[in-house]
Order: C-alpha cells, then structure tokens, then sequence
C-alpha cells in the first residue's frame, strides 16, 4: 500500500472533517509501536476506508486513479504484461491510445524505476495511474482466468517429462524439473483462482486435484498416479517432513511467493487407502488482521462485542464448525486490543497470523506443548488477555475458566453449532454450571457466507416460491417474522473478475449471545433447559445467524440462496 507522511496525511483528514488532530496523532503513536501505518490503523478502525485513501493519495502524489472496478479491460492488453511481471511490479496494463500511449495501474506511480522498466518492456511511453488494492485484485484475477485447457496442458506436458525421466530416489524425483513445475502450477493457479484450500487426493487410479474457491470444492484436474509419490515428495521437502514416513500423518507449513505476494501454506498429509492424500489451508500474509466490519459485523453486532471485550476478565467464545473463520475473528478482536498497557499471550495450533507485540506459542505435542500445558505456563507469564486457539477437551476447559476467574480476559473457540449450545458444551466438559455462568461474557456463533460480486450485481423482487421458503425456514427454526420481508434483493449475474459465478470473497453471518444476568439464572437453574435459554436470548435481543444473514441479503452483501445453504449444513 502507497503510504503519505504522516504529517500529511492528518493535514488531509482533519481538512476534510474527518478526524480531530490529537486523535490522529494517538493514532500515530500506536501505528509506531505497533510497527504498522497510521492508514492501516485507520482503516481497521472504520475511521477511513480504501476508497477514501486511495483518493487522498492519488490527490497527494497528483495522478489520477485507475478505477478498474466497473471497467472492462481487453484481454490483448492485460497479457501485454505477463503475469509474472505484473506482480512482481505489482501494475496492470489496462488500456491503449491510439498514439500507442499505454495506461498502466500502479501500486506506486511514481516509482520512477518501474516507469523506466515498463517503458523498456513495451516499447512505447505509458502514462501511469494509482492503483488501489481493488484495482490489482482485478487484475491479477483476470491473469488468473486464463482456461482451464491451457493449465492442464502445462501440467500434462510435465507430467510426460516427468515420467520420461528415470530417477533412482525419491529425494531426487522431488527436486526434479517437471515435479517443480507441476507444483507451482498447481499452486499459482490455485492462488489466481482465490482458493482457500487445495486437496491432492489419490484414487485407485489417479490423482484428483480439488480447490476449495469462496467455501465451494471444486474438480480442478486430474493426474497420473504415477507421479503422486514424487508430488507428495515435493510438498513435504516444502514443509520440512520426513521423507520416508508414510504411515503416520505429518503436519507442516511454508510460505511461496506470487511476484511480491507471499502466501503462508499451512499443509496437512493423512495416509489413505491407495497412498497419502495432501491437504494445503492457504493464508495470505496479510499486513494486518481485518476489521470488524470487514469481517461482516453489522453496527448493533459490533456494539455487542466491544461492549464486553472491554472487560477484564471473563471469557469470549467464537463457536463454528471448522473453516467458519473463527480464528479470524478472534485474530481481529486481539488487534482491537493490543495496547501498550495490556500483555497479550497465545496459545495456538497453529499459528495463522503473525501479529507484533503479542506473544505467540505455537503447540508441539512432541515437545510436551499442549494447549492444557501450554495455558498452565502462560498463566505464569503476567497476562492481561489469553487466547486458547480451541477449547478441545475437558483439562484445557478447566484451565481456561480458572484463569477467566483470576482476572484474566480469555478468548478461545468451541466446535458447536450455535451460541447457546456452547453452554451445555462447557458443562459437558465437567465445567460446574455456576462456574461457566460466572466467567462467560459473551458468545459469538458463526458461518461464513459468499459475498456477492460488486463487480456485477444485480437486484430483483422476491418471488412468491422464495418467500414461501423464507417463511417456511422461519417456522423450523422456530422464529416469529417481525415486520415484512424485503420486496428486493440481490445476485450477481456473473462476470469474468467473479468467474462466472456471480460471488467473490466470503463474509460472516453471526448470532450473538450477551451474558447478562437472566441468562446466568437460566444458566444455574436446577432444571435447565436449552430451549429456555434460547427463548431467554431471544427475549434479550440474540439474533439468530439466519436473521443476520436475512438483513446482509437486504443489503446486498449475500444472497438468500446462500444463507439457505450454509444454515442448512
């Protein structure tokens, strides 16, 4: 991100009303400490967003912004750069005059070396625009939409060099070539095409190659067996494994580079019945955790959760199935709270974001680190705040409300399916029934949703047969419609930046539970009930994670399709 002095930068906010001098200058102070920008303080906060920044930097360095969004750009002119180029210079080509002039995005445009480079490599003059991150991702997805014919031919082609060499060791077959090339194939194409997740699955006959794009699987490629012992080889010299263990699963991770992009791989291999299957969580190394509100937290959401991290001590629990971005969320309330005053320590498996000025352990069984032993030494590191990455069982539960009890915040995630199902789970896990009503402050259930492609949405009425089945979900999970549903609502018609799909990027939808006193005499009855609790939670304002999601389909931020699905999982 192109940066402005400090000294500038608040010159141009507080001229534009939008913050007071002091406040941006305690700002500042924190941006330093925390090794960070003031803008990126700023736009985590809500204060300033991308939109607003990247004019006032287009207005600082006088140039004018790309605005790439609403555009179409020829593909011609996109591939006058390769790929490679583009990110490694982080610019996109997007459009040519007829005097041969050649406008280029940029990160930077007044970085005179790239201008000098990119006037050698396209052998005319170009006139350079600002860039915003919006701007890249569109281009660098359009790089990435290239067909699937012609990634499966560069996979082929190697594949065929690959079998044709005879290598003796599997040491050897890893570091080959046709075996690397595949596998940065697979890796770049999966990063182009915005996966999360990439599967390497061996069948009877093959190798099945699956990516996991906005929470959906999708069959990517398949590949001959024979190569999958070298492939595998591949990915655990990547990550450190052993070589020759096969029978055992093995956990690792590494970071690989796009141009200037680095992603954090973290990689998982599970013996099956035909051969080892590889399973890679990709994490971008962002430079810093998202907002609140860029995760999907609406205002009243919002209030609930900064109302009751302002406690001192109690615990915070995000509950979701796995995937549902728990961890994200619990990432992004810690940069909420790392301040000066405050001594944050973490227990994590694994660590997925590297985040300064807190203190990070990562598990490690084999060393005798596990979350139970692992919260028992940090309790004796002077902590104000404790993040348990997973409450997973019945000591580490124990441990956790201990500390909650003695005055420390804990933040920690439950597998359940539902806010108030973390009670009973708590309790399950031989946690007295006064002791979880005593530490808990607040519960936030989660699932993450596709958010709809800006680049091409598109509003409609509701249908008669869609309000029915709005209705009739309402009914099973036992709410009572308040007011009318909306008369319109939203879809992407599907473009090239979304691939067809008419969604890009995913957002969360949430029920959250506030702990307050009714709900802690709920909690400590004689004759306790789920049912009670939730009739209790919903009197004092919880609302449910379809309810949330109904309003975010209002907005235009998901669809109702999409809430339907991932509510009925």
């Amino acid at each position: 991100m192109l940066q402005i002095p400090d000294q500038k930068l608040k010159e141009l906010l507080v001229r534009d009303g939008v913050i007071k001098a002091e406040d941006f200058d305690a700002i500042a102070n924190e941006a330093k400490r925390m090794a960070q920008s003031a803008a990126n303080i700023l736009i985590a906060r809500n204060i300033i967003n991308n939109t607003y920044f990247d004019s006032i930097v287009a207005e600082y360095y006088g140039v004018e912004k790309a605005s790439l969004s609403g555009r179409e750009i020829p593909n011609e002119i996109i591939h006058l750069l390769p790929e490679d180029l583009a990110r490694q210079k982080r610019v996109i080509v997007f459009n040519k005059r007829e005097d041969g002039t050649i406008d280029v995005a940029m990160e930077d445009p007044n970085n005179l070396e790239t201008i000098d480079f990119l006037t050698q490599f396209l052998k005319t003059k170009i006139k350079p625009f600002l860039a915003g991150q919006e701007d890249l991702n569109k281009g660098f997805n359009l790089y990435g939409k290239k067909s699937s014919e012609d990634f499966k031919k560069i996979i082929e082609d190697n594949i065929k060099e690959s079998l044709r060499l005879k290598v003796s060791g599997i040491q050897e077959a890893a570091a080959e070539v046709p075996i690397i090339a595949i596998v940065d194939n697979v890796m770049s194409y999966a990063i182009s095409s915005r996966a999360s997740d990439i599967h390497l699955e061996i069948l009877e006959g093959e190798i099945l190659v699956r990516y996991r794009v906005d929470g959906i699987l999708h069959e990517i490629i398949r590949i001959p067996k024979e190569v999958h012992p070298a492939l595998v080889a591949r990915f655990k010299l990547l990550a450190g494994l052993k070589l020759d263990e096969h029978s055992k699963p093995q956990d690792g991770r590494f970071r690989y580079k796009v141009g200037q992009d680095s992603m954090d791989v973290r990689l998982a291999i599970m013996p099956t019945f035909y051969g080892e299957k590889v399973e890679m969580r990709l994490l971008a190394a962002t430079e810093r955790p998202l907002s609140l509100e860029e995760l999907g937290m609406l205002e009243d959401t919002i209030a609930f959760v900064l109302e009751n991290i302002k406690k001192t001590f109690g615990m915070v629990l995000v509950t979701g199935p796995t995937g549902s971005g728990k961890t994200t969320t619990l990432y992004s309330i810690l940069n909420i709270l790392n301040r000066p005053e405050v001594n944050i320590v973490t227990v994590e498996d694994p660590i997925e974001y590297d985040m300064k000025y807190i203190n990070q352990t990562q598990i490690n069984p084999a060393s005798g680190i596990t979350f139970a032993s692992g919260l028992r030494a940090i309790v004796r590191q002077d902590p104000n705040i404790v993040l348990v990455g997973e409450i997973r069982d019945e000591e580490t539960a124990d441990i956790s409300v201990q500390a909650a009890l003695t005055g420390h915040l804990v933040l920690s995630s439950l597998h359940t399916n539902d806010a108030p199902t973390a009670v009973p789970r708590l309790i399950d896990m031989r946690i007295p029934a006064f002791l979880v009503a005593a530490v808990l402050n607040i519960i936030i259930a989660q699932r993450l949703v596709r958010r709809i492609c800006v680049n091409c949405i598109t509003s409609y009425e509701l249908s008669d047969e869609m309000r029915e089945v709005i209705k009739k979900q309402m009914t099973e999970l036992k709410l009572i419609l308040e007011g009318n549903l909306p008369k319109l609502l939203y879809k992407g018609v599907g473009c090239p930046i979304c691939g067809f799909t008419g969604y890009k990027g995913r957002l969360a939808i949430y029920e959250v539970l506030n702990v307050n006193e009714s709900i802690r005499k709920i909690i400590i009855s004689e004759n306790f009930s789920l049912d009670q609790l939730k009739e209790e939670a919903r009197k004092n304002g919880m609302m449910t994670m379809f309810e949330d999601g109904l309003r975010k389909a209002e907005r235009g931020m998901t669809t109702i399709e999409e809430i339907l699905r991932v509510i009925k999982e």
